[in-house]
């Protein structure tokens, strides 16, 4: 995600790397890729200059402090390039925030309003936000208010029996505003403290569909009415949701489908616009794939920095403190085996898709667009294949034990081999970095990432690459890169028309 957004912002970073100082026409020169960027995913004209003009006008007004002391007291060179790319975060921030992604309570109920167009994902957002709720602590009640699209109380009703929550039903022909006041009702009645209304949606903006949700905010008096976007309609998110907080009191928004918006422009604009703050963001299928949304985090990973941040929470959810802690003393001491190496891969599915993990950590993330998904399978199927001594002792794997392996997992010996010898290139690394006192606690990020299960230096792509040669990434890298250039040169062209 955001891969044109972040292509835009790297380029500047890369023409600033060896200027002694910034001036008016290297900073000039280096907004010009912003710029492009900008507008090619979609941002808002009038947002593209505001923004470019805050840039210029800190990059080039504030002093740079070339030497900076970190909280340990170690003294650091601080670059010019580097006080760009800080200036560029800290607006990308302000344009996207500040951001309180908490619910607010009425009478200790979170009640929430969904409402949006059509087609957005208001019903699955609804489970997914039901889920949020029980991980809070709530007891939450699904409210089926959408009576005019086939299968949507069928489809609510299917998403409250996976997540085991109970699903407020009306009487055929009964009017939503009606539903859901008596689904408020019994929400007060049986001690439900969250309570989601799922309503219906148009093609688009009508007198009826506002007419509707009017009389479902006046029946029920909800805390929070949230509207439902889709980040792949690109500057016409913005437009609707404009549209929307012209005519209806919003608290917030939740963006969907930003894992397969390659532009982001929605993100980017959208509160700048309105001046209503994103609350949420959906990025995947699953109905744990909704996270609060921090505006320092997607500023972190549109610049190419990643986000510890959130990749740290992510983690916290899906792993065991003190088996975390062991797998890292044994990696540290060089005895970590692949069936260590399985379990950690097993682990990082359930965090969600691959490239978006990997787009979370820093320097990795320019890598992530170059991911496989099915890597993920053939490394399993390798593994899966061997015996308990070859996943212990991967050195005794032999031209014969590949073989056999290979034939197992249906791959070939190549991919064996392969896999092997990455895997005892990264334990060798991870060993000698563990026997010299201190040295790993001083990589940034490490400490948080070994205690959260994700052993310090084990990069997923590192080990993806069987049955990939690096000629074969390399062709398919310079393939993409001309790809993305045809359609930047197909956009300035119609843009021109």
């Amino acid at each position: 995600m955001f891969e044109t957004l972040t292509q835009g912002f790297s380029a500047a970073r890369e023409k600033l790397s060896g200027v002694r100082a910034l001036t008016e026409e290297n900073v000039s020169e280096s907004l010009r890729d912003v710029r492009m960027s900008l507008l090619e995913a979609d941002v808002d004209l009038v947002v593209v200059r505001d923004f470019l003009a805050r840039v210029k006008e800190r990059a080039l007004g504030e002093r740079v402090e070339t030497r900076v002391r970190d909280a340990s007291g170690r003294t650091h060179r601080v670059t010019p390039g580097q006080h760009f790319v800080k200036t560029c975060a800290e607006e990308l921030v302000a344009l996207m925030g500040p951001v309180d992604a908490s619910l607010q309570r009425r009478n200790g109920v979170a009640s929430v309003m969904l409402v949006g167009l059509q087609g957005v994902g208001k019903t699955t957002v609804a489970g997914k936000l039901a889920r949020h709720l029980q991980k809070e602590g709530s007891r939450p009640l699904l409210v089926a208010a959408d009576v005019y699209r086939p299968a949507a109380v069928l489809q609510l009703q299917q998403l409250g029996e996976r997540l085991g929550v109970p699903v407020h039903v009306g009487a055929a022909g009964e009017a939503p505003a009606h539903i859901c006041a008596a689904a408020a009702r019994r929400a007060e009645a049986e001690g439900f403290d969250a309570i989601v209304f799922d309503t219906a949606g148009r093609l688009a903006i009508d007198d009826a569909l506002m007419q509707e949700l009017d009389e479902i905010a006046a029946a029920t008096r909800p805390a929070n009415a949230l509207l439902v976007c889709d980040a792949l309609m690109g500057r016409d998110a913005v437009n609707v949701a404009k549209a929307f907080s012209e005519r209806l009191k919003l608290d917030g928004l939740i963006l969907t489908k930003l894992d397969g918006d390659a532009r982001g422009g929605a993100a980017l604009a959208i509160k700048a616009v309105t001046g209503v703050p994103i609350k949420f963001l959906g990025t995947g299928e699953t109905l744990d794939r909704l996270e609060a949304f921090r505006p320092e985090g997607l500023a972190s990973r549109i610049l190419g920095m990643g986000d510890i941040v959130g990749l740290v929470r992510d983690f916290e959810e899906v792993v065991d403190e003190k088996e975390a802690e062991a797998d890292a003393q044994r990696l540290l001491k060089g005895r970590f085996g692949l069936e260590d190496l399985l379990k950690q891969l097993k682990m990082i599915q359930k965090l969600g898709p691959l490239r978006e993990v990997m787009a979370k950590l820093p320097m990795f993330g320019p890598m992530a667009e170059h991911v496989e998904e099915s890597q993920l399978t053939v490394v399993e199927s390798l593994i899966g294949s061997m015996t308990p001594d070859e996943r212990a002792r991967p050195e005794i794997i032999d031209k014969s034990r590949a073989g056999r392996i290979a034939r197992g997992s249906g791959r070939r010996s190549r991919d064996v081999r392969e896999l092997v010898d990455r895997f005892g290139q990264m334990r060798e690394m991870m060993a000698s970095l563990g026997s010299k006192s201190g040295l790993l606690s001083r990589v940034p990020g490490f400490g948080n990432l070994a205690g959260a299960g994700m052993p310090g230096g084990f990069a997923p792509g590192a080990l993806l690459g069987a049955g990939t040669s690096r000629r074969e990434l390399s062709k398919r890298k310079s393939s993409q890169k001309g790809k993305r250039k045809q359609a930047r040169k197909a956009r300035r062209k119609n843009r021109r028309r």
